[in-house]
């Protein structure tokens, strides 16, 4: 018996296949986003240390109340000396 021919059936697994279709598409969709976001890094060989260009002034956080970003100067000396 073909899949439409099921449903067409019993027509009480029309909802229930809607909705895990939209669920299974939502899911997917999300998934492709979230590998695009820049945040996420897929490829190592062509930028193995991805923290160095963070800029410190824009905040990545989901959720960010009266936050200041500012550089930490030891972490700046640090940073000069190895270069």
């Amino acid at each position: 018996m073909g899949f439409f021919q099921l449903l067409m059936k019993k027509k009480e697994l029309i909802p229930l296949v809607f909705f895990m279709t939209v669920a299974a598409a939502g899911a997917s969709s999300f998934a492709v986003y979230s590998l695009r976001k820049s945040d996420v890094i897929l490829d190592r060989k062509r930028n193995p240390e991805p923290w160095e260009t963070v800029d410190p002034t824009v905040p990545t956080k989901l959720v960010t109340i009266n936050q200041e970003w500012k550089p930490i100067e030891e972490l700046q000396k640090v940073r000069r000396a190895t270069r």
